[in-house]
């Protein structure tokens, strides 16, 4: 099979590909934007429609948000690099690429392999990073019309990086077709574990307790009412009824929790402001008050569940995200309440199907959420740092496998029957 050509001349490149049965396809054109103001809002999220596993975070304006309020962007460590494909003027295949200096903000950690790479005199970075900055959520990232684009994208992808000399393509949270294309074009895979509650047809938070063992839904009852006790009640807000004082603070609680952790946040105040106006019905505010004043409050998204394709006017085809956090006073248990017990009181009082409680956290078990595999592709330009990452995967996936098992035999429901 003749070789694919990509020769790259600004800001558009051209592709030819060939089947390897010598039957020629109509020529692709690969588009390389470094600005999300580049592509098409109409064309990305009507492709993002039709893929198994949409989220909200991959929108058009949750992306393009990312970039205009300096939260990811050239000086954050994120030039973005967004792939197009277009057949004629269809555009076929899509994703966000970013070239990063560092490996802040993915929650997939490949220092040691930076480490690595350093000690021996090699740069690691920049490397091309396919997800979405500072969102643990896994879901499609490869947007594409049919199976054949989606692989022409990986294809196009990782030829770029090696005529561009770049060191590493990675594909972060990616979905099963996703990752089916990206293993087809001799990416390796790696998994984690996040996780998700799923509302069992819960009439109530009191039947949802109802169906965990004894010694979980004691806890869980008296972290209640620890919160309930030191006077703390919660006002819950969506869409456009958050107010721009509502957004305000719900930022002063976030950035503190970064601050108070040494870091500044990753996201700015204009990123929230954007999401305002261009993704309301996303957002679900929670506010704790004692005495009459906000003391804290979490964020969580909301979104379309692949079944309902775009469809948010149904509850029950909601899938709903833990996001962000912080508070300005401690309440003992205040955290639990606040990411955990409220976003799930509100799950089961709408029908919403799932609850996705983002990255790490075994201590999320005790709330009912169970852990999920999760997994990312990865490809390396060196080929004696590819081997070596691919015997670390393999031993690393079969501690992953025993640690699953390990935490699934610890399930906080009632025993079956």
């Amino acid at each position: 099979m003749p070789a694919p050509l990509l020769a790259a001349d600004g800001f558009v490149a051209r592709w030819v590909h060939r089947h390897p049965l010598e039957t020629p396809l109509p020529a692709h054109e690969l588009r390389i934007a470094d600005s999300p103001a580049a592509l098409s809002p109409a064309a990305w999220d009507a492709l993002l429609a039709t893929q198994p596993l949409p989220t909200p975070f991959m929108r058009y304006a949750y992306l393009a948000a990312l970039h205009d309020s300096g939260s990811a962007t050239p000086r954050t460590g994120w030039a973005p690099r967004f792939f197009t494909l277009w057949q004629g003027n269809e555009m076929v295949a899509a994703c966000p690429l970013y070239l990063k200096s560092h490996s802040y903000g993915e929650y997939v950690f490949d220092w040691a392999w930076a480490r690595a790479y350093e000690e021996h005199g090699l740069p690691y970075y920049p490397k091309a990073v396919v997800a979405v900055p500072f969102t643990p959520v896994p879901g499609a990232r490869l947007l594409a019309r049919d199976a054949n684009a989606r692989a022409l994208l990986v294809q196009a992808m990782r030829q770029w990086c090696a005529s561009e000399g770049i060191s590493s393509l990675h594909v972060l949270f990616a979905s099963d077709d996703d990752l089916q294309a990206c293993t087809a074009q001799g990416l390796m895979q790696r998994h984690t574990v996040q996780f998700h509650w799923q509302n069992n047809g819960y009439t109530d938070f009191d039947g949802f307790l109802a169906s965990l063992a004894q010694d979980k839904r004691r806890k869980i009852r008296q972290e209640r009412r620890k919160v309930r006790e030191a006077g703390v009640t919660f006002r819950r807000v969506r869409g456009t009824d958050i107010t721009p004082a509502d957004w305000d603070f719900f930022y002063r609680c976030y950035e503190r929790t970064y601050l108070e952790h040494g870091n500044p946040p990753y996201l700015t105040r204009d990123f929230f402001t954007r999401m305002a106006a261009h993704m309301p019905n996303s957002w679900l505010l929670f506010i704790a008050e004692r005495d009459g004043r906000p003391i804290a409050s979490s964020l969580i998204a909301v979104g379309a569940s692949p079944s309902s394709a775009g469809d948010q006017k149904d509850p029950e085809n909601l899938v709903a995200y833990g996001r962000y956090w912080g508070a300005l006073e401690r309440v003992d248990c205040l955290h639990f309440e606040a990411c955990y017990y409220q976003p799930l009181q509100w799950c089961i009082g709408h029908g919403v199907q799932r609850f996705e409680g983002g990255a790490q956290g075994e201590h999320k078990m005790a709330r009912a959420l169970l852990p999920v595999s999760t997994a990312s592709a990865h490809w390396l330009a060196h080929p004696a740092f590819a081997d070596a990452v691919q015997r670390f995967l393999s031993r690393e996936g079969e501690g992953m496998t025993q640690y699953l098992e390990a935490l699934q035999a610890r399930n906080p429901f009632k025993p079956a029957g």
